[in-house]
């Protein structure tokens, strides 16, 4: 009687914690869609988050009803179907499971067909983005080169009716199984030889199987389009042995599979399955002879021995689609015979140029701004800084820029206030010239300090929105109360003032998000007051991609000052691995380089790219915009038709704006990419390999005291003003160099202009070095002039003994002169000391054979140029006579020895300009004797320093 109790007593407990668990699994899911869809009410988004939602719900829907209703409806056929009377002979075990069968028919079917139809569902529910670009698919205009479809069906279409046909296949197939299963449980089908199958199992199963035939010989005829998309042997599209063997055999086979699938039909009149399974049989062994051997044959014996031939034609399509995806087509490329003797005033015409030549290295000098602009511990700078342009004074200037964000790592108190509440942002721009430093090597600021003062407008900097903002914050505070947000150094507070986050002053918000982040202290916190906004998913690339999830975000953003504000600007890409005969190019590692591994860059391949959306998002705000860039991209049309009004027209982009937006980087890096073979559009070229280029690894990371982790990684491209030989004035562009394959001279030197606000932006152009002349490249230049006496003398000199070190700069190359000019700055660095940063010591530069190294620009090019460059860089010149970090002796001062070596050296170094100038004029009296004054100025420097 106890025990019954007990059972009585305890009956209620599980299904009461089933309930609740029941009861929170749902408001924890319900918290998570309400806030989610709070968050795009805040950033004014709110389609974006409703068409998503009814997307995938209608395909959870559609795919789980399906999946369901096809193994569920089969189930209940074979069940109707068993034989009325029970076979004679059948095991215990099969009477046991008839019986448990007939007793719990409905859950028997309906638990296998609702877990299929769940995980069809879920599956389904990933690939909404993918229906929705088909259900608003816009046509490309252009057909392929075979079948004369527009490329937006291989785009749109073909990835979904893949998707209908794999789903229609295996919902099939399972039903299959489950019929099947239900089908031996009843004893239609009889286990053991000479046992027959009923005819309704017979029929039911024949069916299901046919159908499934049918499917198969649907994928067969499908997969020939699908030979335009798969990598192959030379490349990715279809080549001879798809065109003559390949496609030819798939349509066989789509016979082959529908007559099979017609056996299986007839065999409900049929009593064995003897026909339907020697029908399967030899459909395995034609899919065999059709699609290995036969398509292996033509490869080997026809193929490889004409191959250059017979895939021409072949390649020449590939190139042409190529081209036209990677948006490279129009590519111009000229023949470029470098100069590389020298003569004094031979940059004359270049007086433009020089002065937008950028020694400041913003993959560098980020610890430099740290040591001088941080102001607190808990602000910091990203690793790598980037480069605009701002109009200073009338000119267009080239500046290194970035945000002083907050950094949470370093606030000295953890605490859950300090982290949420007090210290939510940063504070301000900082910006400096590209191409000026101080006389101490330290950059010249444009923008500086806190609150910001320097030469841009007053803006509103603070960075509540920005690429350090991993956490939420709590903002705002009821009238009267002190404000409690650190602002400035000097200690004043505020109180945020922007329109950004979420108002979470009632309890039901307070509890969602308390939900949301399972954060219990958003309830019990005393400062979540009725003015409340929670600020959260705070990173501009995270905030991008939620509100326009069918882009692909450049890796590297900016800030800029735009209309008096700080906001940062976000190329997005439309990409696609399913353009026609294109190349796939592996995305992340055609971004990567030796200043840039990006670890958020999809690893994923793509064949089309490109930039059609300018993201801007405000700082304080988190506003978010988006201009069609590129309006006439398919793919940006359809998803603008599936989320209408979420873009904006370029026109609608302020003068502000465009004069801060750029050609992007990873766009640029995809493009030099491919250019490396795709410059070619010769056939037979292609094929030989005998024109392939390479992007050269960055020497700067082969030097002394550079990071290992950037050894053996591409060299980056650069941004820098640059004037093309034969335009009127230089243009803001990015640049980068390539290098014939396995070689290290110079193939030719790529440049793309960046300035958004030019007629000619995007236009790609090359500089073909000449083939009767070597010139050197990136990595033969920086050993000349690592090698180079001079320099060699210097850096053992003043930066490898005592307590500082080199840290080299990026090395550019600039079209000057009628040749190439390459500049690399030298910063030092001092080892000891937490308050150690890199300071630009020196400019070395090259050009052909000759290299001059100095502490400025001017006087770099100067030594180089026979005395005179011939134009003036503009920099102030260095009358300081102190090097920057330069060791000193214990009282702080240059030991005479020390001045007197520097004074050798330059008597050196203007002894050897002297001597190539009178060998130049054939006159070897006067060279031989300017050759002697110059090693005895060496000797005399090096015995300064003790040098044997």
């Amino acid at each position: 009687m106890n025990v019954t109790s007990q059972m009585v007593r305890r009956g209620p407990l599980v299904p009461t914690i089933l309930l609740l668990a029941a009861a929170v699994t749902a408001f924890v899911i319900f918290a998570e869609l309400w806030t989610t869809k709070l968050w795009f009410d805040s950033v004014s988004f709110p389609q974006v988050f409703s068409t998503q939602l009814l997307a995938q719900v209608l395909l959870f829907l559609v795919f789980f009803l399906a999946m369901a209703l096809i193994v569920g409806v089969n189930m209940a056929i074979a069940y109707r179907l068993r034989p009325a009377v029970r076979r004679t002979g059948q095991s215990a075990i099969l009477d046991r499971y008839r019986d448990l069968l007939e007793a719990n028919i409905r859950l028997a079917i309906i638990v296998p067909a609702a877990f299929l139809g769940l995980v069809a569902g879920a599956s389904a529910v990933s690939r909404s983005l993918d229906y929705l670009a088909w259900w608003n698919r816009a046509p490309f205009g252009t057909v392929d080169g075979y079948f004369g479809l527009d490329v937006g069906f291989y785009v749109f279409e073909f990835p979904i009716w893949q998707d209908l046909l794999s789903f229609a296949m295996g919902a099939i197939f399972f039903g299959l199984v489950a019929a099947a299963a239900v089908h031996f449980a009843v004893g239609g089908i009889a286990p053991g030889r000479g046992r027959s199958t009923s005819r309704g199992a017979r029929t039911h199963l024949s069916i299901l199987v046919g159908l499934l035939l049918v499917g198969y010989g649907l994928q067969n005829l499908l997969d020939r389009y699908g030979f335009l998309l798969q990598q192959g042997t030379l490349f990715t599209g279809l080549q001879y042995t798809d065109d003559h063997a390949r496609l030819t055999a798939k349509l066989v086979m789509a016979v082959i599979a529908f007559v099979c699938a017609a056996v299986f039909f007839a065999n409900g009149f049929l009593k064995r399955w003897t026909l339907p399974l020697t029908s399967l049989v030899l459909m395995l062994v034609s899919g065999l002879i059709l699609g290995l051997i036969y398509p292996l044959v033509v490869q080997s014996f026809q193929v490889k021995p004409n191959e250059p031939v017979l895939e021409s034609p072949y390649i020449a399509k590939h190139i042409e689609a190529t081209r036209a995806a990677f948006g490279i087509a129009g590519t111009e490329i000229e023949p470029y015979t470098a100069k590389t003797q020298v003569s004094s005033g031979q940059l004359k015409e270049d007086a433009e140029t020089l002065p937008g030549i950028r020694l400041i290295d913003p993959a560098v000098v980020a610890p430099t701004f740290e040591n001088q602009q941080q102001l607190r511990g808990w602000y910091s700078f990203q690793r790598t800084l980037d480069v605009d342009r701002y109009v200073i004074d009338g000119t267009e200037t080239d500046a290194v820029v970035a945000a002083r964000e907050i950094n949470y790592a370093n606030l000295p108190d953890q605490a859950w206030n300090n982290l949420h509440t007090v210290y939510t942002h940063g504070y301000g721009l900082v910006a400096a010239y590209g191409n000026q430093r101080s006389s101490s090597g330290d950059p010249v600021w444009i923008e500086k300090n806190l609150p910001p003062e320097g030469v841009l407008p007053e803006y509103e900097g603070r960075i509540y929105f920005g690429e350090n903002t991993s956490t939420f914050a709590i903002v705002g505070r009821e009238e009267g109360e002190t404000p409690i947000e650190f602002d400035t150094p000097e200690g004043a507070s505020n109180t945020y003032a922007g329109t950004g986050g979420v108002p979470m002053g009632d309890w039901f918000s307070r509890v969602l998000y308390a939900t949301h982040f399972m954060d219990l202290n958003i309830l019990l916190s005393d400062r979540v007051n009725s003015q409340s906004r929670i600020l959260y998913d705070r990173t501009p690339k995270e905030r991008v991609a939620q509100v326009a999830p069918w882009l692909t975000l450049d890796s590297n953003i900016y800030p800029a000052v735009v209309d008096g504000r700080l906001v940062w600007i976000v190329d997005g890409y439309t990409t696609t691995g399913n353009y026609p005969n294109s190349q796939l190019v592996p995305l992340r590692s055609a971004v990567t380089d030796a200043q840039n591994t990006p670890s958020t860059t999809a690893d994923t391949s793509v064949n089309y790219i490109r930039n059609s959306v300018k993201a801007v998002v405000d700082a304080t705000n988190g506003t978010v915009d988006l201009y069609a860039w590129e309006a006439n991209d398919p793919i940006l049309q359809a998803y603008a038709k599936a989320f209408p009004g979420v873009l904006k027209a370029k026109d609608q982009i302020s003068p502000d704006l465009m004069a801060h937006l750029r050609y992007p980087e990873d766009l640029f890096k995809v493009q030099r990419q491919v250019l490396t073979r795709y410059h070619v559009t010769d056939p037979g070229v292609w094929y030989a390999q005998s024109d392939l280029w390479q992007v050269p690894t960055d020497p700067v990371a082969t030097m002394p005291g550079q990071s290992e982790a950037a050894k053996g990684l591409a060299e980056p491209p650069y941004y820098l003003s640059i004037r093309w030989p034969g335009d009127k004035s230089p243009v803001f562009s990015q640049t980068a160099v390539f290098v014939p394959y396995g070689r290290q001279n110079l193939a030719s030197y790529l440049s793309v202009v960046a300035e958004a606000t030019s007629p000619n932006y995007g236009k790609l152009r090359v500089l073909r070095m000449s083939d009767t002349q070597q010139i050197a490249g990136p990595s033969q230049t920086a050993n000349a002039m690592t090698t180079d006496p001079q320099f060699a003398t210097l850096m053992r000199s003043y930066l490898n003994q005592g307590s500082a070190t080199a840290k080299y700069g990026n090395l550019l190359t600039l079209p000057v002169g009628g040749g190439l000019l390459y500049v690399m700055p030298i910063y030092t660095m001092r080892e000891a000391g937490s308050g150690s940063y890199p300071a630009l010591a020196y400019v070395a530069v090259r050009f052909g054979e000759h290299v001059g190294i100095a502490t400025t620009l001017q006087e770099a090019l100067d030594q180089v140029f026979a005395g005179s460059a011939g134009a003036s860089t503009g920099e102030e010149p260095d009358n300081s006579g102190q090097q920057p970090n330069e060791p000193t002796t214990p009282g702080g001062t240059t030991t005479p020895d020390e001045k007197a070596a520097v004074a050798a050296l330059q008597r050196a170094q203007t002894a050897f300009t002297a001597a190539d100038t009178a060998l130049r004029q054939g006159n070897l009296a006067e060279y031989q004797k300017q050759v002697d004054a110059a090693k005895a100025a060496l000797a005399e420097a090096l015995g300064k320093m003790g040098v044997k």
